[in-house]
């Protein structure tokens, strides 16, 4: 049985198949075509709020031809405690696959393990492995090959899209520089473990220097608006602005796996600039996530 559980534990003949699969699912959107979850209900759990994963999730999983039923927190018993392992023997029985988007890392493997359904990671406080995936195609539609090239992260460089974006870079080869505040910089443990070509530093021009691609996400992420005044604080000056674009190569790509909040992480004026592939990044999500769904149901 198949999991996505983050971009550490992705397979590489997985992370292979899911990006050779994403253009096709792109192209041929609204044709007669295979229905690999005919038949079946998917759950999508979700304890965390969502526009881009849940519609693309629920406009993905019936295009494919299945049914999906939507549960936050506190539609069922989690939300009054009942343990995850209980929860998951229960829906284990009853539906064909999940996707959860929650907090905890621990809540998406143990319904992995107790479940024994496919499982999705649709984002937990550790790794966002589906919106690093849509990225991922976004770059291979607009440049090529992500082999070397190079991604500047500007932001939260300890955050779930970045450690994703620390295993991508790991398993593809190509060049991570992490732009971040001291406080917010990804621990030594983890890049150790990774083990790619990743690069970390204060200094945002000189992470953008000659870069490829320029990515930012939100500085306030959800489960951390108790530390939203310090955070403003601490990442003041980390913001994709123009003179910061004009450090990378010409024609680079600006990226953003929004919401977007113009004006900190990104200025307006870049952010309009960029807007077409900013946007067709986020449509992105619906096709990788159908080629991700069509790859956890396939036969080994």
């Amino acid at each position: 049985m198949k999991h996505l559980l983050s971009i550490e534990k992705l397979p590489p003949a997985g992370l292979e198949a899911i990006l050779a699969a994403a253009p096709a699912m792109k192209r041929s959107r609204g044709e007669p075509g295979p229905r690999p979850l005919a038949g079946q209900t998917w759950a999508l759990i979700f304890s965390k709020s969502s526009t881009r994963t849940r519609v693309s999730f629920e406009v993905g999983i019936r295009e494919l031809g299945g049914q999906v039923i939507f549960l936050n927190a506190q539609d069922i018993q989690l939300g009054r405690g009942e343990p995850i392992r209980d929860t998951a023997r229960v829906l284990g029985r009853m539906i064909h696959g999940a996707v959860i988007r929650t907090f905890q890392q621990s809540d998406v493997e143990d319904f992995a393990r107790d479940s024994g359904r496919p499982t999705i990671n649709a984002l937990t406080d550790d790794e966002h492995p589906c919106q690093i995936l849509s990225d991922l195609f976004t770059i291979q539609e607009r440049l090529g090959s992500i082999q070397d090239r190079v991604v500047a992260f500007v932001g939260d460089g300890a955050c779930n899209v970045c450690v994703s974006w620390i295993f991508a870079a790991a398993r593809l080869g190509f060049e991570l520089r992490i732009a971040s505040p001291r406080a917010y910089q990804p621990p030594p443990a983890l890049l150790e473990r990774a083990a790619g070509r990743i690069s970390v530093t204060t200094d945002c021009a000189a992470a953008a220097h000659g870069a490829d691609v320029l990515y930012t996400d939100v500085w306030v992420s959800m489960g951390k608006e108790a530390e939203a005044a310090e955070r403003l604080r601490q990442f003041e000056g980390y913001c994709i602005d123009p003179s910061l674009v004009r450090r990378a190569r010409p024609g680079a790509l600006v990226m953003h796996c929004l919401p977007a909040y113009r004006g900190k992480e990104i200025h307006a004026e870049v952010f309009e600039a960029h807007a077409n592939t900013i946007f067709t990044q986020a449509e992105n999500r619906l096709h990788v996530q159908k080629a991700i769904l069509d790859w956890i149901t396939a036969s080994p």
